[in-house]
């Protein structure tokens, strides 16, 4: 009878055990649920944020870019991390990276009644960005599909700067720098940047005996409107040449002190 009575209430703790840590699972999987969801929720609220700003197709904005001319009517900013830019971007795109693009605002100060078009991985980056330059006055902006989103941008390794940046470059006089103008000869002969070489751009045939034999030298090429030092610029890369910089603003645009 003893042993009966033993076994009766040792059936009914182990159920009563059981039924508790059934209940705690069940309550801890459930708010597991809800952390997930909230999760998700707020990472979908944070990419579909709305925004007043200008859109584009990422078929359109890779149109400009291989148009001479209408690239010219747009200042182009990559917004994701320099290692990212390096890797590959937009032919006439700058790089800003979005952890230090409002601290470096002022240096667009020249482009406030140019259009600005900016792109990142997705979109959030661009508005945000968007977002500080219009804090700060600008006015004509809009924002692109970013490199996860349209697949098919033609992208270069060579980088690119504008004319206010490059003619710090050449205040600096820094050591080991190499200049390529692409202008006309005559514009060339006329008045360069100090020890710039003159490259036509339409023949570039044995160029290498004009290069530095260091293929990770500083070069940038500049011309009349940007085109031709691109051409230039992308021949280089070709060339195994890593470190090449392209200038945005020609002669044309901006009034260098050579």
């Amino acid at each position: 009878m003893k042993l009966q009575k033993i076994l009766t209430v040792l059936t009914v703790t182990t159920l009563t055990l059981v039924g508790c840590s059934s209940s705690q699972e069940s309550t801890s999987n459930q708010n597991h649920s809800n952390h997930e969801k909230s999760h998700d929720h707020s990472s979908h609220s944070a990419s579909t944020t709305s925004h007043s700003f200008k859109e584009i197709s990422g078929e359109e904005l890779q149109k400009i870019q291989l148009d001479d001319k209408e690239k010219e009517k747009y200042l182009v900013i990559d917004t994701r991390s320099a290692d990212q830019y390096k890797e590959g971007h937009l032919k006439h795109a700058i790089n800003i990276p979005f952890k230090t693009f409002k601290d470096n605002i002022s240096r667009l100060e020249s482009f406030k009644n140019k259009a600005i078009i900016l792109y990142c991985h997705g979109k959030q980056m661009s508005i945000d960005a968007a977002t500080m330059l219009k804090e700060a006055g600008f006015t004509d902006l809009t924002v692109a599909p970013g490199v996860t989103e349209y697949k098919d941008y033609q992208f270069v390794k060579f980088a690119s700067i504008t004319g206010a940046d490059f003619q710090k470059v050449l205040t600096s006089t820094k050591d080991g720098n190499v200049y390529i103008d692409a202008r006309e000869e005559k514009d060339y002969n006329a008045g360069h940047a100090s020890e710039a070489i003159w490259i036509d751009s339409k023949n570039m045939e044995g160029i290498e005996a004009k290069l530095p034999t260091d293929k990770e030298t500083a070069i940038y090429t500049y011309c009349y409107s940007g085109n031709r030092a691109a051409v230039v610029a992308q021949k280089l890369v070709e060339l195994g040449y890593t470190n090449v910089t392209n200038v945005l603003d020609g002669t044309k645009e901006f009034e260098y002190k050579f």
